[in-house]
């Protein structure tokens, strides 16, 4: 094969980059390209995601360089560039990564269609999940697990691939690489100030410190607000500036390393129900005959953090001030925004998806319709009581302080129900828009449970 094109999408990296590996053990020259798809941009294009991104691109590029070759960027329908630029170079291949998102499948899809008519092969390679979506089947039939469980306990016994070492050297076709956009020119509003710099070398620089200071001891920290003992790798997994086969392979051995390995099986998880139910993304997996009520005013004050209750207000504003949000919170906001406030999962979908770095289809999509109880959760009418688990994960109030000011004058874990202040109860902080148990009984009646 005298040259092809390696298509990133997910898998801004070149260690353990099956697609990159591949061909350039097969072509004589490559030539590695990422397109700026509007049709992406137009969807997921949060100012934040899209500052992360064109970090990564920035990273990538400088990998390419130290290796004799340069990352091409275009702008447009990525199979349109894909080909024009196959035909400009004569390439007799393209290499990708395997995704499971139904843009992804058409995307894939469409290029292998536009392949055959130009007369080039298609590989498409793992590399977006530890174990690829196909490789983990129910043993009584199905194209993917309902119940996470009999999922995990399939997935940490299945194969592994053997991780791959970067390329030392690349001989690269010459094309003009056109100059990275500024993030002014994809989207119309700033990034959030202060984000962690995206890429394949800071997200590499984060894993050392996290399997050397963190990894043992999350199992007992991975749920205190206060000092986030997770690992903040989230957005580096979803553009793949990390490959996720080599973060768990190098975790799973260690002390804590199996708890953070169910983590990450979580999101295998999710992939490969997006994979075998594409429909999930917009559609109930489980309906439940909910009869989702329509009240705007109480999605504003969800999505501004001006609900009243301290621990979601407080995950509400994380989201918008820093581009993430703990776990945690993420299930208590998420189950306030669905039980309490008996609001359409999809809301909270679009609006995690506005807001958050590391918004990743499957894992937003799966997490929400779990949390909703519509998706693959077994106990689909369980409630997040924000107050109990604000004085569980939260009990000195200090989450809540940092990022609800109003509460700074409330001590301890009087922060969190402020209504019970009496005279030191802080001016200009809302009532609770809704009781819990009203809130959670109009739920119940909805559901018809």
């Amino acid at each position: 094969m005298r040259s092809a094109i390696v298509l990133f999408t997910r898998d801004l990296r070149v260690h353990d980059n099956a697609a990159l590996s591949a061909a350039s053990q097969q072509a004589e020259r490559i030539l590695p390209l990422f397109v700026l798809d509007d049709a992406v941009l137009r969807r997921f294009g949060a100012p934040s995601r899209v500052a992360f991104l064109l970090d990564a691109l920035r990273d990538l590029d400088e990998s390419f360089r130290s290796r004799g070759s340069s990352l091409v960027v275009r702008r447009g329908d990525t199979v349109a560039e894909v080909m024009r630029l196959a035909r400009d170079v004569g390439a007799d291949a393209v290499f990708l990564a395997e995704d499971v998102s139904a843009f992804a499948r058409s995307r894939a899809r469409r290029l292998r269609h536009a392949a055959v008519t130009g007369r080039m092969e298609v590989h498409e390679l793992p590399g977006v999940t530890v174990v690829p979506p196909g490789d983990v089947v129910p043993t009584g039939g199905g194209d993917s697990f309902r119940v996470f469980t009999p999922y995990w306990n399939r997935w940490r016994v299945a194969p592994r691939r053997a991780i791959l070492a970067p390329p030392k050297t690349l001989s690269s076709v010459a094309v003009d690489p056109v100059r990275l956009p500024a993030l002014p020119e994809l989207v119309d509003a700033p990034a959030v100030p202060g984000l962690p710099g995206g890429g394949e070398s800071e997200g590499r620089r984060r894993l050392e410190r996290w399997l050397r200071e963190g990894l043992e001891a999350y199992a007992d920290r991975r749920d205190d607000l206060a000092v986030d003992g997770t690992s903040g790798l989230s957005p580096y997994l979803h553009f793949g500036c990390l490959s996720p086969s080599e973060v768990e392979q190098r975790a799973a051995p260690l002390p804590g390393g199996e708890a953070f390995a169910r983590q990450l099986c979580w999101r295998d998880f999710h992939h490969q129900l997006l994979g075998g139910h594409p429909s999930i993304a917009v559609e109930d997996f489980r309906p439940r005959g909910d009869a989702w009520r329509s009240d705007p005013d109480a999605l504003t004050a969800w999505q501004e953090g001006q609900t009243g209750y301290p621990l979601v207000d407080a995950g509400m504003r994380q989201l918008r001030a820093a581009g993430t949000m703990h776990n945690r919170a993420r299930l208590v906001t998420a189950s306030f925004l669905t039980k309490h406030l008996y609001l359409d999962w999809r809301a909270g979908v679009d609006h995690f998806a506005a807001h958050l770095v590391d918004g990743d289809v499957a894992n937003n999509v799966g997490n929400w319709q779990w949390v909703a109880g519509t998706g693959a959760d077994t106990r689909p009418n369980r409630v997040f009581n924000p107050i109990r688990q604000a004085h569980r994960y939260d009990p000195e109030g200090v989450y809540v302080r940092r990022w609800v000011p109003e509460l700074r004058g409330l001590e301890g874990g009087a922060a969190h129900e402020p209504w019970r202040a009496g005279r030191q109860r802080p001016a200009g902080y809302p009532d609770p828009i809704v009781d819990h148990d009203e809130a959670v009984e109009r739920f119940r009646r909805g559901r018809g449970s």
